[in-house]
């Protein structure tokens, strides 16, 4: 599990980001029984879409974003393949239908070998507080925020209960090296092609490895739609996040983070941490892909929103605390496909050995600063642009920076 790397950006610094790092990292390490295959399709919109690799992202997108235009979605792709076999040279090609625009195929290939310390993230010890908020509402509920101290962070500190846990997400396996004798994966190093805006994954897949029987299934769903989200100002001074509904949306979960800038090289002392849930659930697999199945047993644990809930308000105390460096994250959690051979049986009292089983996730996020939607430009209103003035502001604080990326100040 990966933190994302606008949650990279607000915590850098700090050093915090190596320690939430450790501390959430997922590892299964049970013994492997059939191929596994694994397809997680990501859309990517908003301040999000500018840390996408594929066509669409980076500034093109933010100016875009910026100027009130339309959101210019990323789409992305991971490949994963597990197996309890060997080869000298593993290797495994998936062929893709050709409305995913990836030609005929694209190869997997194992991790490089890491060389001595690499993989290693070297920090400056921090100092200062970490805040931690959850629920949606006007103010924040009596007993928060829970105070964290950096320093007994970044020394293995964890504190009970910061990250999500108690539900059991048994069904979301997971395909890597600890479970893995022989594993590959895309992107790699030698193929890096972005999948296009328009790329589909609907039709015939067909997966052949050097190390392990052939995969084949057809695909019926494809990409998510573009999550499209915006801020307002609530009573009391909170923010109400709202955003438009995908149909095929399991659920939804919005988490924010954000920090003061103290005056001291643009490094924070003090940062904040909000969820969107009803209890402190933070991070873990909330930040990961995680099966319908799993999304239900968290709607009903207050974890996540449920499909059908379309706005959540970040407390007062929470805008307060982070000052201009707010940046929201909201997540729609989409459907999952999932193939094996031999099809398990319609009796599920009878012995089920398949030789492989392959599953297909997807989802759409969107990121966002409050009050920075759809400045200066020309929308969809027609209006044309202002002039702009003779002098760019000084950037100030983490919002800065994306204001800087625009072109926006100096």
């Amino acid at each position: 599990m990966r933190l994302s790397a606008t949650g990279l950006m607000l915590l850098g610094g700090t050093g915090v980001a190596a320690a939430l790092l450790s501390a959430t990292a997922l590892s299964q390490s049970a013994a492997p029984g059939p191929v596994r295959y694994a397809m997680d399709a990501a859309t990517m919109s908003g301040m999000g879409a500018m840390m996408g690799s594929g066509g669409g992202g980076g500034l093109g997108a933010m100016m875009g974003m910026m100027r009130g235009g339309p959101p210019q979605a990323v789409r992305t792709l991971e490949l994963h393949h597990g197996a309890g076999t060997t080869a000298p040279k593993p290797e495994a090609n998936h062929f893709m239908p050709k409305g995913a625009g990836l030609g005929a195929s694209v190869k997997l290939l194992p991790p490089p070998p890491q060389g001595k310390g690499e993989g290693e993230m070297q920090f400056e010890r921090p100092s200062g507080r970490l805040l931690l908020y959850w629920g949606c509402g006007e103010r924040a509920p009596k007993g928060q925020p829970v105070v964290i101290d950096f320093a007994k962070l970044a020394k293995g500190e964890i504190p009970p209960g910061l990250f999500m846990s108690g539900v059991d997400l048994a069904e979301d396996w997971q395909v890597g090296i600890a479970n893995s004798r022989t594993y590959t994966s895309w992107p790699n190093g030698s193929d890096r092609k972005s999948v296009p805006a328009n790329g589909s994954l609907l039709g015939a897949h067909r997966i052949a490895a050097n190390y392990s029987k052939e995969i084949a299934f057809t695909l019926g769903e494809d990409f998510m739609p573009p999550l499209q989200a915006s801020t307002s100002n609530a009573a009391g001074g909170g923010s109400k996040l709202a955003w438009t509904g995908l149909e095929k949306a399991t659920g939804y979960y919005a988490w924010a983070m954000g920090a003061k800038d103290t005056g001291r090289g643009g490094t924070p002392t003090e940062m904040v941490w909000w969820a969107s849930s009803k209890q402190q659930a933070f991070g873990g697999p909330l930040w990961d892909w995680i099966s319908p199945a799993g999304v239900r047993k968290l709607i009903a644990a207050g974890t996540v929103m449920p499909p059908e809930q379309r706005d959540c308000t970040v407390p007062a105390e929470v805008i307060k605390a982070s000052g201009e460096g707010l940046m929201i994250s909201l997540q729609a959690y989409g459907p999952q496909a999932d193939f094996a051979y031999p099809p398990r049986p319609a009796d599920t009292r009878k012995a089920w050995n398949p030789e492989w089983i392959a599953r297909v996730r997807f989802r759409s996020s969107t990121m966002l600063i409050p009050g920075m939607e759809g400045m200066g430009a020309m929308g969809s209103s027609g209006q044309s642009e202002p002039e702009a003035p003779p002098r760019k502001p000084k950037c100030k604080g983490l919002k800065g920076l994306a204001e800087r990326a625009a072109g926006l100040c100096e």
